[in-house]
């Protein structure tokens, strides 16, 4: 499934930053005259959705490991160790894509004081180097002396 399709727990206040929808949201930012700040918080967004599925998988697994009717004598200490460890990587990605994510939205201007984004032609930047240029340096250079006894 396409990430764009899935809901975050983002979804609410990227749509009261931007004032418009998620689905519109990833439309404006394929385009030319997206905002870099817009481009920034869907990628994100999108990790965040990825993150918060994976939340959801691992205690999905653990009760299909101990559901009615399986046998518990194949339940393993190991595998449940594993799943323990995903789980609390994936909580905290989705703890650190929900961090950088508000921390974008707050240092954001208003919406009606964002500036629009200009194209501008990058300027060519050309160096000159100098007409003598200095042998490398000894291979010892710089290296601590040391003292005999």
């Amino acid at each position: 499934m396409n990430v764009e399709l899935k809901s975050s727990s983002a979804d609410g206040r990227l749509t009261a930053a931007f004032d418009a929808p998620v689905t519109e949201l990833y439309a404006t930012a394929a385009g030319p005259d997206s905002a870099p700040a817009m481009t920034r918080a869907l990628e994100l967004r999108s990790f965040l959705a990825i993150a918060e599925e994976q939340v959801a998988c691992v205690p999905d697994r653990v009760h299909a490991a101990m559901a009615p009717g399986c046998d518990l004598a194949e339940l393993s200490a190991d595998d449940l160790r594993i799943d323990a460890r995903w789980l609390e990587a994936a909580l905290d990605a989705r703890d650190g894509y929900r961090a950088a994510l508000d921390e974008l939205l707050h240092t954001m201007p208003p919406p009606g004081q964002r500036p629009r984004t200009a194209h501008r032609t990058p300027h060519a930047v050309t160096a000159h180097l100098p007409s003598r240029v200095a042998a490398p340096a000894p291979q010892r250079a710089g290296a601590g002396r040391h003292r005999r006894p």
